[in-house]
């Protein structure tokens, strides 16, 4: 019953925010509170006591005003993953990069301004790995006025998919970096907070789904996992998917997705089985060989309402094997942009900056008198570039606004210092030290782009969702080896791509995207799998202002934290 009417509630809250524009205002109190899962009880940062967050909900090209107050233990800062934030990089949230952390007991008022996202993304913690259980989702419904370009679904749910680990977040984080290893690996996965009927004291509080039969329901799925690029699907049941990353796409039904870190979809579930219990699952794609991964399955149940007896056994979706990145890629690939009159796409087809990254996993010397645990008792790293990114103590956005010297540099290389065979099986053992620096490149606004992201067999290959703040690019081509600038360009879609603002480079292969670099500001560059980002596989932008008014960066707000 309880289920029936949280379905319900829910409707109705989407049915009367959506003829309602007085909700402008949240309140975020960042504190810890205690949670139980695999049969312990440990203290769990939140926001507001919540785990997953609350759900933000705007209206395209909204403008909301979050309250921040840091009522925990730990510095903080908060994200808005997706969201462009025309001209305003101060609410973004990297720390370091455009602010410096919120300190425990400050307060920070974070003006998030949408513009053309439409659909799902989500909001996280960006300082240390605390976004593990600071995170939730923002829908953005259509313009007032408008509607979606699919018939209305009965409801929508955000399904959000997590790691889950037994000892505290913190001490895992400060042990990884201590240690130069790879982290330890999660002791689950969870949907909406919850590990499922598979694992150890989890059963009973499995997040259910009820639907009825005949039915259509949007599922608003997001990928907050630390560390892993996951599967999705639900048993007996095709998934339609109409959005990815806040911007609509031509339907495309499967038996599973593949989503990784950072990456929002919107899918249509039709519920047109027989009436029973079926499960919804994830679990990792985990590309890298010989690595410790959490091999384990998350599940939720839908459940379909009615009179009626489910059978003993609840079916699991058949998703695809642990590594296989082909079924990941060709997922992916097969994404599309909408590309309608209401909806139209505009790819860059004059590139005025042709960026070649490769993203590497790195490693270096132990330092003396200490004992790492990365191969051959090296402490792992990871580039952009050969440019392993090192935090600077004052947030480079600042320092540009302010002219204060020393704190990055602007030489960003285009291209690799080296080439050479990227995705060969074994490399000289030269190629894996990179250099440390605090790196951007400059753009001249309205720079076009391309970038073409490279992975890397340096230490070993893996899989690099790439997110950029700040803006969504249209992702023009994907494929395995190593880049061929001749023959790969000619494959590209110019026509229809997916506009997204995360791409998941596959294992050993490339991504090339493209944008317009329209939005004055500082804006990171960073892998999603957060051992990546730690390590250094990051870099920021910076875009100068235009001509016109509405071309420069505004004046930050009274109460950035100070450094």
């Amino acid at each position: 019953m309880r289920l029936f009417i949280f379905q319900i509630l829910c409707f109705l809250f989407l049915s009367v925010f959506h003829h309602s524009e007085a909700l402008r205002h949240y309140h975020f109190e960042v504190r810890e509170a205690e949670y139980t899962r695999l049969c312990s009880t440990k203290k769990i940062l939140t926001v507001n006591g919540q785990f997953p967050g609350p759900t933000l909900y705007a209206h395209k090209g909204d403008t909301i005003i979050v309250h921040v107050h840091n009522r925990g233990s730990y510095n903080v800062t908060l994200h808005w993953h997706g969201v462009k934030l025309p001209r305003y990089p101060w609410a973004d949230g990297p720390e370091y990069i455009t602010q410096c952390p919120i300190p425990p007991g400050g307060k920070f008022t974070q003006k998030v301004i949408f513009s053309n996202e439409e659909g799902t993304i989500w909001w996280h913690a960006h300082s240390n790995w605390t976004r593990a259980t600071v995170h939730g989702a923002i829908v953005i419904f259509p313009q007032r006025g408008t509607t979606y370009p699919f018939p209305k679904p009965h409801a929508e749910v955000p399904i959000i998919l997590g790691e889950w680990w037994k000892v505290d977040i913190q001490q895992l984080y400060y042990a990884f970096l201590a240690t130069g290893g790879d982290p330890n690996a999660s002791d689950a996965f969870t949907i909406n907070g919850q590990p499922g009927a598979l694992y150890n004291c989890s059963k009973k509080d499995t997040f259910k789904l009820a639907v009825d039969c005949g039915k259509t329901y949007l599922l608003r799925i997001v990928n907050a996992a630390l560390q892993e690029v996951l599967f999705f699907g639900v048993a007996n049941h095709s998934l339609t998917v109409v959005g990815a990353d806040a911007a609509y796409t031509k339907p495309l039904t499967r038996d599973y997705i593949s989503i990784g870190p950072g990456q929002s979809m919107d899918v249509l579930l039709h519920a047109n089985q027989p009436p029973n219990h079926y499960y919804m699952a994830a679990k990792a794609l985990e590309s890298t060989p010989n690595i410790t991964y959490d091999n384990t399955t998350t599940t939720a149940i839908i459940q379909y309402s009615g009179d009626y007896t489910p059978s003993s056994f609840t079916p699991l979706p058949s998703l695809p094997r642990y590594n296989d990145t082909s079924a990941a890629a060709n997922f992916s690939g097969s994404l599309r942009s909408l590309a309608s009159a209401e909806h139209p796409v505009s790819v860059p087809t004059n590139i005025s900056a042709k960026l070649f990254f490769t993203a590497s996993v790195n490693a270096f010397p132990c330092e003396a008198n200490n004992t790492c645990q990365g191969p051959n008792g090296t402490r792992l790293a990871s580039s952009l570039n050969n440019v392993s990114f090192v935090n600077p103590t004052i947030d480079i956005l600042q320092a540009y606004y302010k002219r204060i010297n020393g704190v990055y540099e602007d030489d960003f290389p285009d291209f690799p210092p080296l080439v050479f065979n990227y995705t060969a099986d074994y490399l000289p053992l030269e190629y894996e030290i990179p250099t440390r620096g605090t790196k951007v490149k400059v753009l001249d606004f309205n720079t076009t782009v391309e970038i073409v992201f490279q992975g890397t067999n340096v230490v070993a290959g893996a899989d690099h969702p790439m997110h950029l703040h700040g803006h969504s690019f249209y992702v023009v081509g994907l494929g395995f080896g190593n880049f061929d600038k001749d023959k790969d360009p000619l494959n590209y879609n110019l026509v229809d791509p997916p506009l997204q603002n995360t791409v998941t480079v596959p294992y050993k292969g490339w991504a090339a995207v493209r944008f317009r670099a329209k939005n004055p500001g500082v804006w990171f560059l960073h892998c999603h799998l957060d051992r990546h980002m730690t390590w250094g596989m990051d870099m920021a932008f910076i875009t100068l202002n235009g001509k016109t008014s509405d071309a420069k960066l505004l004046p930050p707000p009274p109460d950035m934290p100070r450094c």
